[in-house]
């Protein structure tokens, strides 16, 4: 592990800082040594925000007030109010995506964490917090600096990743609703400086914000271009059973939970309904029903579209009053600067629903202390320079590598391979040798930038390369010069994949076999090896690697995502046993065949007689090259139920549930069953696990619920609890899972509703089953 240290420091550092002093400050409101500011209310910080947003609305002007309903909010010189950026970007870290963050001062980079994808992989809801909270002191930081403009930072897209072809599944934390709003709880409260269980205020949100969050695409968004349809018009038909059980479970835990302080509508239409434009789904439910306190952005220029690209408004003018009647309080884009005054002049909008939206706004930007005077002189004034590319946050961006990349096969315990005894190394693939594939998409520079290939060089002195093909694309390249190094080496690592030429924002893929010539360049090299060969992926969304699974020649497969700025490391170690991979997939690797499915279709449940194999490990009922969760590691686990509180639940019937008759079975509703009812049924489930390998490891923990007799609209399984733990080599450890049978024992009707019926359930972690049976 030295190694890495001195490979850091020494030869692939980049340099943080041009010079010791920020040379600029960061602005704000309210500045003390303007006498002006001592008459306005908004400026005393010792008034409820709320009060003090009112003064502050009450103060504008028509003209002013329409000014500030898009991302670029200009100034209000007369208040001693600058300008406002709404729209940053931090997915895996601070980003150069949006225009309110620069890295054209002091600070010119900051710590780029795997992609969402790869870090769901680790399981690990604690690292998610961590994640989020190393980024909220970066961004805060790079304010401080003076480099920001705006404090509020579009992430996470926790949208399911529903098609595997979709060309930003690699932003969002895979395919199960539960994880993926776990995912979002744990990385909204660290972003914005919560605890890791939240409710660090007496108000069980936060009063003051390091940064704010934002969960996006709300809702049903998972489309961007596929042959000919694009996410401008894209209608998608969802059913209610499936918006309650699949697509609003992660908003919802999003805004309850993780007390997101930003929601952004996505550019699709809903059942007809634009998403920015929908009353029921802005407002009734996000802020009535689940309790929703923050600002509305839409995605950029989602406005504009629903009057020229949808059709859905007639005229500008009655978009702008569609969306701010909605509850949607910013624009990306200039939309509502041009025709907002002109909707109210025709009457199609009150100055009401103006000032409705300010005070949102407003608010956010009271919280994040943006009127509380300079904000080196607030609390979290402290945050420089320094806390940026920080030791511990590379260092936690190379654990983060560490526990998502997946070993996806070791056949005859290939890896890890012996340093001592590899005198010879050719590694071979596009993906091998560029740094800045391993970021993903909506990243920022790096603080450090080592290729794969630079970082197995520190391994294996004698280490050839051989691109194999030009591009990821591969339409042409030097097979035969791979192919006769190949077969001189002790070892051959192909590193192959993706890239965001083949899936970003965008753009959908087509297929889900490699590119161009990649499997024939894989196979051939294979072949002409002298030991069966090391595949890593470098990709977000699913390949089919049929050929590679099952082919003798192809000793190991790695799948590593796209792994962020240490990725290189991370992988060069894992590949020679300095770390022990536990990563499991967090979606569902489907065949080529899995294209004739339109990516339209947004059914998850199947349909046997349509042939519709349904979407997701919960629905799917088609063959798959690997099934989510699974993961390999270089040690074996075992697991056994300890103790589990209840195997039979008494269902004791009020007059007061609602039930429902339906073959034969009767069906209670939870929500008529009451809080305090489903608190009294909740049970706890103890499992033990045990490391029997000789090194040590962390490895997830992956609880699910099955049906004794699976309905046709019921999930094959379910993911009902997850945990990560380490343990060293020949240890046991016992982890607690507290369960509750109105939230994991239920089902979601055909009408959204939650219910419950009685019957036998199984809870399964790994080849082992506990029967819990529901009597009523």
């Amino acid at each position: 592990m030295r190694f890495r240290t001195l490979f850091l420091l020494t030869l692939f550092h980049i340099p943080l800082l041009l010079d010791s002093v920020d040379s600029t400050e960061p602005p704000f409101s309210c500045d003390s040594s303007n006498p002006a500011t001592q008459s306005y209310k908004f400026c005393k910080a010792s008034l409820p925000i709320n009060e003090r947003v009112q003064d502050l609305i009450s103060r504008l002007t028509l003209d002013e007030k329409i000014s500030q309903l898009v991302n670029s909010a200009p100034a209000i010189p007369r208040l001693g109010i600058p300008s406002y950026q709404w729209w940053s970007e931090s997915l895996h870290g601070v980003a150069s995506s949006g225009p309110g963050i620069r890295f054209n001062g002091t600070i010119r980079s900051a710590t780029s964490f795997p992609q969402v994808i790869l870090t769901a992989a680790s399981f690990n809801a604690r690292l998610w917090y961590r994640i989020g909270q190393a980024t909220g002191i970066e961004a805060r930081a790079i304010y401080n600096a003076g480099q920001a403009t705006g404090m509020t930072f579009w992430a996470p897209n926790i949208n399911i990743f529903r098609d595997p072809r979709w060309g930003r599944g690699q932003e969002t934390p895979g395919e199960d609703p539960l994880m993926t709003g776990k995912y979002a709880v744990s990385y909204v409260r660290g972003l914005q400086g919560d605890s890791f269980q939240g409710g660090k205020s007496s108000g069980g949100g936060l009063d003051h914000l390091i940064a704010s969050g934002c969960c996006k695409h709300f809702t049903a968004y998972d489309l961007d271009n596929w042959k000919g349809t694009t996410r401008f018009v894209f209608n998608a038909r969802v059913s209610m059973q499936d918006l309650a059980d699949t697509y609003q479970p992660p908003f919802k835990s999003c805004i309850e939970e993780g007390r997101a302080s930003g929601i952004m509508c996505s550019y699709n239409r809903v059942n007809g309904v634009p998403s920015c434009a929908d009353f029921n789904l802005l407002s009734k439910t996000a802020r009535a029903k689940w309790g929703f306190y923050g600002y509305i952005t839409s995605d950029c220029d989602a406005v504009s579209i629903i009057h020229d690209a949808q059709g859905y408004a007639k005229t500008p003018e009655d978009a702008v009053g569609d969306v701010l009647r909605a509850g949607m309080d910013v624009n990306c884009g200039s939309y509502l600067q041009k025709h907002t005054k002109s909707a109210i002049q025709q009457k199609k909008l009150s100055e009401s629903n103006i000032n409705r939206a300010l005070h949102n706004l407003f608010f956010i930007r009271m919280r994040l202390g943006l009127f509380n005077g300079n904000p080196k002189m607030q609390p979290y004034g402290n945050i420089g320079s320094n806390h940026v590319c920080s030791k511990e946050h590379q260092n936690l961006a190379l654990e983060a590598a560490h526990n998502g990349i997946v070993l996806l096969k070791n056949s005859a315990r290939l890896l890890p391979l012996s340093r001592m005894n590899s005198r010879s190394l050719v590694v071979i693939g596009p993906n091998a040798d560029n740094p800045q594939t391993l970021l993903g998409n909506y990243a920022g520079p790096p603080c450090i930038s080592v290729s794969p290939l630079q970082a197995l060089r520190n391994y294996v002195k004698d280490t050839q390369y051989y691109s194999g093909c030009d591009t990821v694309a591969c339409a042409s390249g030097s097979i035969e010069k791979a192919v006769e190094a190949a077969g001189m080496a002790d070892h051959v690592i192909l590193i192959m994949g993706l890239d965001q030429t083949q899936e970003k924002e965008e753009l959908d893929r087509v297929d889900l076999v490699l590119p161009g010539k990649q499997q024939s360049l894989i196979t051939s090299v294979s072949r002409a090896a002298k030991k069966p060969v090391v595949l890593v992926l470098i990709c977000g969304g699913p390949v089919d690697v049929t050929f590679a699974k099952y082919n003798s020649k192809i000793g190991s497969i790695l799948w590593a995502g796209y792994p962020g700025e240490a990725g290189g490391i991370a992988l060069a170690e894992i590949i020679f046993g300095d770390h022990n991979p536990g990563g499991r997939l967090p979606i569902t690797w489907y065949p080529q065949g899995f294209t004739k499915v339109p990516m339209t279709d947004m059914r998850m449940r199947s349909d046997p007689a349509s042939g519709y194999p349904g979407r997701t490990y919960r629905f799917y009922r088609g063959r798959e090259v690997f099934k989510f969760g699974y993961g390999l590691s270089y040690s074996t686990y075992s697991y056994e139920f300890v103790s589990v509180t209840a195997n039979h639940l008494y269902l004791n019937v009020s007059s007061s549930f609602q039930a429902t008759e339906k073959l034969g079975s009767i069906r209670y509703n939870t929500d008529s069953m009451g809080a305090e009812f489903c608190e009294k049924l909740k049970f706890s489930a103890l499992i033990g696990v045990k490391n029997h390998g000789e090194m040590p490891g962390r490895h997830p923990v992956l609880l699910f619920l099955q049906r004794s007799e699976i309905q046709g609209d019921s999930p094959t399984k379910q993911l009902v609890g997850f945990e990560s733990v380490h343990l060293d080599a020949g240890k046991r450890a016992e982890i607690g899972f507290v369960l509750s049978p109105c939230e994991h024992l239920s089902r979601t009707d055909e009408d959204g509703s939650k219910v419950m019926e009685g019957g036998s359930h199984f809870l399964v972690v790994g080849d082992e089953r506990y029967q819990v049976t529901i009597v009523v």
